[in-house]
């Protein structure tokens, strides 16, 4: 507000130029007025060009048989048992681990959000840590924790069920996305009213009546949300299931795409192309149900998130804090320890005991041209797609919250195309876009690093626009305004004004785009060859080989790299927060 008499900066002379004015000024060709027409027009081109062509003409392959457009691959697929089966397992096995991972989300939510156990932050983090571990590595550890032969029956001599089956599958699977079902959870209990509660509760319902009655309904969107992330994820995963279930030929659809385009056929990726439509329209029927579902329910919500206890536990305080702890040190913590345990092993079968162990494997992988390649190919895409979506990320967020015109609404949306579907299905669309993306040109790119830089930019740019559209809708829009009169140009008040102010959000969104490109399997495995392979495909490598303990020795020198890129990025954003701090005092 200002001060009767005062000026602001809309108020200007005879002659000048206002704030306001020049904001119009600024739309140009950027701003929705001229949808077609220099900049704009170019880029709407690439943005259809790189992020939703592939998936047209991955569509009108699967439909074009013999030069004419046909449904007749669909038919052959769906005459077969194999494909059959398959979806058969991508529905169950999906639903499946959706259920358990929603479960284990909800009850892990509402004990931290709503009941008074100690440690709430640490084990905040611990129920994430599944998520933020590629889920290879995990199961991984879950099968050389588990089975006849796993760490568990050596330890305790039960005869432990191995995870190389359908329904262990399904519980890693569960366990690996039941860290999403949480966050969407967490957030929607803590909003959810008290006074809702105390409403059921003076009404006569009890805790458990009260729970479903009050608090479910109005937590909905979170649950649903959540649910909804975790069938994407699910549907998207082809790590778990090509470890777990290769041994027993338990085959998901996202498996059936991958070995359609290495075996080479003569129809192999017309068939792959229709397999990938069918699993694309299985995520999108699954996230209409559960839409469908969020809009029958009622749904209430607080401004601000309650993070005060709302029950007390009393005595069972200490037992549900135990079961908590346990449930933490099952899933996570000793299936990590086994995978260590095996990486030490001289060979693969033999008993835990000291003479049994060394560091033979660790020094095989760093004496290894193809693991150091490996190594090497990962880190250089990863911070290249880090780096190029920082740019084109920020670039979409700042034209969505700024100019919200249909522009930057359908960038928005063809950048979530990649990240949404299945990574084997943006995968096989990137090989058929760039097999001859314009009549005539044929780069020739297929089964090389550069495919592979490219499609980890399209499909995690998503990332990056997120966090950085997040970050500038803190910022007023007077600041840049302020800038704007004060006779700066665009680049200026970008690298002078709004980037400052954005940093913190910028860096996550590096981070995490960044981390995502280092251990990423499903769309290297489609996309990756000889002299091109990453860290997820070597270890998948090993696995398929028969060679466990080196399998396991390379996923903890992935780890570690994580780890330590995960460090360096929290002691970054600490330097840049203290370093806003003191920009504030000054």
């Amino acid at each position: 507000m200002t001060k009767a008499g005062s000026r602001s900066f809309s108020d200007t002379e005879p002659g000048a130029v206002s704030g306001k004015h020049m904001v119009q000024e600024g739309r140009g060709p950027l701003g929705p007025r001229r949808f077609i027409g220099g900049w704009n027009a170019v880029f709407l081109v690439a943005v259809f060009f790189f992020f939703v062509l592939p998936f047209l003409r991955l569509a009108l392959l699967s439909l074009w048989v013999d030069g004419r457009l046909s449904p007749g691959l669909y038919a052959e697929l769906l005459a077969s048992a194999r494909v059959r089966s398959g979806i058969l397992n991508t529905v169950g096995i999906v639903g499946a681990s959706t259920l358990l991972a929603s479960a284990l989300g909800l009850l892990q939510a509402w004990l931290i959000a709503h009941t008074d156990i100690r440690g709430k932050r640490l084990l905040e983090g611990l129920f994430v840590m599944p998520f933020v571990i590629p889920s290879y590595i995990t199961s991984l550890a879950w099968a050389r924790f588990t089975g006849p032969g796993g760490f568990l029956a050596q330890i305790t001599g039960w005869n432990v069920p191995s995870a190389y089956s359908w329904w262990g599958i399904v519980a890693v699977m569960g366990i690996c996305h039941a860290p999403l079902a949480f966050l969407f959870c967490l957030n929607a209990l803590r909003k959810v009213p008290r006074e809702a509660e105390w409403a059921a509760r003076c009404s006569g319902a009890g805790p458990w009546r009260t729970f479903w009655a009050a608090t479910v309904p109005c937590a909905l969107p979170g649950i649903v949300g959540g649910a909804m992330t975790v069938v994407l994820a699910g549907l998207d995963n082809f790590g778990i299931p090509a470890f777990l279930g290769a041994r027993r030929n338990i085959n998901v659809l996202s498996t059936l795409i991958y070995q359609e385009v290495v075996g080479f056929g003569p129809s192999a990726f017309g068939r792959a192309a229709a397999l990938s439509v069918v699993l694309g329209g299985i995520a999108l029927l699954s996230c209409a149900v559960l839409w469908r579902l969020l809009r029958g329910g009622g749904v209430l919500e607080s401004v601000t998130a309650d993070r005060q206890p709302r029950c007390e536990l009393g005595r069972l305080r200490p037992w549900v804090e135990g079961a908590l702890w346990g449930f933490v040190a099952v899933t996570s913590l000793l299936p990590l320890l086994s995978m260590l345990a095996a990486s030490l092993l001289k060979a693969w079968g033999l008993p835990l005991e000291a003479a049994n162990l060394s560091l033979q494997n660790f020094a095989f992988l760093l004496g290894s041209p193809k693991a150091l390649g490996a190594l090497g190919n990962s880190f250089r895409l990863a911070l290249f797609t880090g780096g190029s979506a920082l740019v084109i990320g920020s670039y979409v967020a700042w034209g969505r919250v700024r100019r919200p015109g249909l522009t930057f609404r359908f960038a928005e949306a063809a950048f979530s195309l990649p990240f949404v579907l299945p990574g084997t299905v943006f995968a096989l669309a990137m090989i058929l876009a760039w097999m001859e993306p314009l009549p005539g040109w044929r780069p020739g790119i297929y089964g090389t690093g550069t495919l592979l830089a490219i499609a980890y930019v399209v499909r995690f740019s998503v990332l990056q626009l997120r966090a950085s559209a997040s970050a500038l809708q803190q910022v007023d829009r007077s600041v840049e305004e302020a800038a704007w009169v004060c006779g700066a140009g665009r680049w200026a008040c970008w690298r002078r004004v709004i980037v400052p102010l954005i940093s913190s959000g910028l860096l996550a969104g590096f981070f995490m785009t960044t981390a995502h490109a280092l251990t990423e399997l499903t769309v290297s495995s489609v996309l990756g060859a000889l002299g091109a392979e990453t860290v997820g495909m070597v270890v998948l490598n090993f696995e398929q080989a028969g060679d466990v303990t080196l399998s396991c020795a390379f996923s903890v020198l992935v780890l570690g790299l994580l780890a330590i890129l995960l460090l360096a990025g929290l002691a970054l954003r600490r330097w840049v927060n203290r370093y806003e701090r003191q920009g504030d005092a000054l």
